[in-house]
């Protein structure tokens, strides 16, 4: 497990990998299709950009009313901005916080130390990172040591009874040599999906 100056340092990087996803969305129509049943890229990256400002609130007041995890309507001309802001929020609450800090987390009306909080935004954006360049067409993979603790943290996440409903689909079946496409298949995402550039919306 990393400690808490190495996840800020995986977390800012993979914050900046995002942020040149988000840079190539804007150049396109955003009602295409992602990995997140019923979410096209507009409502991913609106999701995205709630989860910022929320859980930037929380680690740096130690709470955070659940609406502002809300994500914002966006569009071409405002994604990038709206996404900076939210990333230089997080950025700068997450560096300011210390480790064994409370944070309620008013999403899962849970309490967890700001090490655990920012563990789960490390995972939610490597893993939305790969889910924003799949509806580009394009790939993306972190750093091993990001790899490495998105596989562990996933692999305690679809061994959970239940799994985590509404955040996360069900795990699906089978294992390789590649640690990164494991992690991806036990957080429901099949990276064989053949989803890249779909459009969702019907015809006419």
């Amino acid at each position: 497990m990393p400690t808490y100056s190495e996840m800020l340092t995986l977390h800012h990087a993979a914050l900046a990998d995002t942020s040149r996803l988000v840079e190539r969305a804007a150049r396109g129509p955003l009602h295409i299709a992602t990995p997140c049943d019923e979410w096209d890229l507009a409502a991913l990256l609106s999701h995205m950009i709630g989860q910022n400002h929320g859980f930037a609130a929380a680690l740096g007041d130690g709470e955070a009313d659940v609406a502002l995890y809300a994500g914002p309507e966006v569009t071409p001309d405002g994604v990038v901005d709206a996404w900076e802001a939210s990333a230089t929020a997080l950025r700068d609450a997450s560096a300011r916080a210390q480790p064994d800090a409370p944070v309620h987390l008013a999403e899962f009306d849970t309490q967890v130390s700001a090490t655990l909080a920012l563990g789960m935004q490390l995972l939610d954006t490597a893993v939305h990172a790969w889910d924003v360049a799949t509806a580009l067409g394009t790939t993306y993979r972190p750093d091993d040591a990001t790899v490495a603790f998105v596989l562990e943290n996933a692999g305690a996440i679809a061994a959970r009874p239940g799994g985590t409903p509404g955040v996360f689909a069900p795990p699906l079946s089978g294992t390789g040599s590649d640690p990164w496409t494991d992690a991806l298949r036990l957080l429901g995402r099949d990276p064989q999906s053949g989803l890249l550039g779909r459009d969702p919306r019907p015809a006419g």
